[in-house]
């Protein structure tokens, strides 16, 4: 919910592109994953809603960051 949640606001403070900024803000929470994945084989990864506060909080209160995510 938290996810949803900041891409609604993101949407909000700048050019509002639906569900194309959900899939963004999910690429930027998942990049250190997917650049770590053959590190991280086997592992498993828990992405809950602390992962995702600490990930994209500064996203969700930055509008100058905001805005470059698509």
């Amino acid at each position: 919910a938290r996810l949803a949640q900041i891409a609604f606001d993101v949407n909000e403070r700048t050019e509002n592109i639906g569900a194309r900024r959900l899939s963004t803000v999910m690429e930027r929470l998942l990049d250190e994953v997917s650049f770590s994945a053959t590190e991280l084989a086997g592992q498993t990864i828990c992405i809950d809603a602390p992962y995702v506060e600490a990930r994209l909080a500064e996203l969700s209160k930055n509008e100058d960051l905001s805005r470059y995510i698509l």
